[in-house]
């Protein structure tokens, strides 16, 4: 059943990494103060074009429309790489999300991490022709902007200006970041008769599990929404109040993950987010793509904040809690769906009244 929603408008706070050896300070500030109070913000100034941008989507588009057994040959993979068709079940909603992707990576899982007789996972150039050239180029350049975001939050917490780089360093093969291509599907329109809308979630709400996450959306293609302030994950934002982001050209929306709220002491807030299911007027129905780069730690870094509020631990447990805590409650998720279905025969039922 849909809720009711809360909205708010409360634009980003807006930080330019222009002249960026010139104005680090300034620029640290307003990272630091944005990541704090909001968790969100928009990066401009970033040196990507919107030429290269236009590219990748283009990219983006001509996999997502190769045939499904094609997509098949570079089948998801526990590694967090490969392509996957509405596999993603949030614990917000307990619905699959209306949307596939291909998830990339730099190091070794790409190369000898899939079920595939090769182990590659990259779509190959007979398929898609420089599909691999593109991509890579795209990342390296991601992974040159999220550098410099690395640099100020090491500095506003204290550690050394290339604490962060050298531990998300994406020429490693244990490197964990993800580009994530992702092509949400079109969905009907509300009843011309005014009944209930069928409900199709796009992506429910759930927060990052990374150190910075950056995101690209198509002019058009609304349905990102942000839940700014949250101290815990607990029940999604459910019932809370919302900030639509809508998509501006040339912006790339940044957000704080689990991770970096961890490593900061809960200093820098990672904040609920959703793409929303279309359900009221002024939805956007279409199909949606987007593109999303997760900034990760090589498996064996160690992760402990500067005040050492968490036990120290590694690259790869910290995102196999994640995982486990993410199936720990899409189980409970199912299990109350499951309890509702049911109950509502019963309670459906005339209730007899009292003699």
């Amino acid at each position: 059943m849909a809720t009711t929603t809360t909205y708010v408008d409360r634009p980003l706070p807006k930080i330019s990494l222009h002249d960026f050896e010139s104005r680090i300070d300034e620029i640290t500030a307003d990272l630091c103060d944005a990541s704090e109070n909001v968790g969100f913000f928009a990066l401009v100034g970033h040196g990507i074009t919107q030429d290269e941008i236009d590219l990748m989507f283009a990219t983006s588009e001509k996999f997502f429309a190769l045939p499904s057994e094609v997509k098949a040959s570079v089948p998801w993979s526990n590694k967090n790489v490969g392509w996957e068709f509405k596999n993603q079940i949030r614990p917000s909603t307990g619905a699959a999300d209306q949307k596939e992707s291909y998830q990339l990576q730099f190091g070794e899982n790409m190369e000898k991490g899939g079920k595939t007789p090769s182990g590659r996972l990259w779509m190959d150039d007979d398929n898609l022709p420089d599909f691999e050239k593109i991509c890579r180029g795209f990342m390296d350049h991601l992974q040159s902007v999220s550098e410099k975001l690395m640099i100020c939050f090491a500095r506003g917490l204290g550690f050394e200006d290339d604490y962060f780089v050298r531990l998300h360093d994406s020429k490693k093969p244990n490197c964990q970041t993800v580009l994530r291509l992702l092509h949400y599907f079109p969905t009907p329109e509300p009843p011309a008769d005014g009944s209930p809308p069928e409900i199709y979630h796009r992506a429910g709400a759930h927060a990052d599990w990374d150190l910075v996450t950056l995101l690209f959306q198509r002019t058009g293609q609304s349905g990102l929404e942000i839940c700014p302030g949250r101290e815990a994950v607990t029940e999604f934002g459910l019932g809370d109040t919302w900030t639509r982001v809508d998509p501006e050209p040339g912006s790339i929306v940044c957000n704080i993950g689990d991770l970096l709220m961890s490593w900061s002491d809960d200093r820098f807030k990672s904040t609920f987010h959703r793409v929303k299911a279309p359900c009221e007027p002024g939805d956007y129905y279409g199909e949606r793509y987007s593109i999303a780069f997760f900034n990760q730690p090589c498996t064996d870094t160690i992760i402990q904040g500067p005040l050492k509020k968490y036990p120290a631990i590694t690259g790869e447990q910290f995102i196999a809690r994640a995982m486990d805590r993410h199936f720990t409650a899409l189980q409970a998720k199912l299990a109350s769906n499951q309890q509702e279905k049911e109950a509502a025969p019963a309670l459906s039922q005339p209730v007899q009244a009292a003699a």
